[in-house]
């Protein structure tokens, strides 16, 4: 049943028909190329503002309230800096990944899904911008920028926040979804 509000064959979750596009190609770029866009102004604020260096180092970190601050660092790797020398297969994947994210987001009938399709993958291409823009040892080599430091987290940033954030909602929403069909769908007693 899920498959039908992620198709355009649902009908519970966002009103879509068989073939009914809830969101245009432009709204998708629209999200996409925002949260693209927030996390690239927000990375090119961190490496002009912030040292590449310790936090003991006067100026290299900026204390926000609590435990959060702002602590540049350079990640070759994925998520917690694991495989950090696999920089240019976690770019290939991140392609086909946001190829296939957009695909979804396009052709969901449920808007929120379409929406949150379009977040993961503005999050996996603003993380893709760095390990093309920012290569120095052949394609898809560069370090992804992160900055805000939570002091018991990994330090990530706005697109890391988008793909986590984002996989959470649409869990919750395609569960929600489900939820809905089934009850529409059950015989009434």
């Amino acid at each position: 049943m899920i498959d039908k509000s992620i198709e355009g064959g649902g009908s519970a979750a966002g009103g879509g028909h068989a073939g009914y596009r809830s969101v245009s190609f432009w709204k998708v770029l629209v999200v996409t190329a925002s949260v693209v866009g927030l996390d690239q102004v927000t990375k090119a604020w961190a490496v002009r503002n912030l040292k590449d260096a310790s936090c003991s180092v006067d100026g290299a970190c900026i204390d926000l309230f609590g435990s959060l601050r702002l602590h540049l660092v350079f990640n070759p790797g994925a998520a917690f800096s694991s495989f950090t020398s696999a920089g240019p297969v976690l770019g290939v994947v991140a392609i086909l990944m946001s190829a296939y994210l957009l695909t979804l987001a396009y052709r969901a009938a449920d808007r929120i899904l379409s929406v949150l399709f379009a977040v993961v993958a503005g999050g996996a291409i603003g993380n893709l911008t760095d390990r093309i823009f920012r290569a120095e040892r052949g394609l898809l080599s560069g370090e992804v920028v992160d900055f805000v430091d939570l002091q018991f987290w990994p330090i990530f940033n706005v697109s890391d926040v988008a793909v986590v954030g984002g996989v959470i909602a649409l869990a919750s929403r395609l569960w929600w979804v489900d939820r809905r069909e089934r009850s529409n769908a059950s015989p009434s007693s």
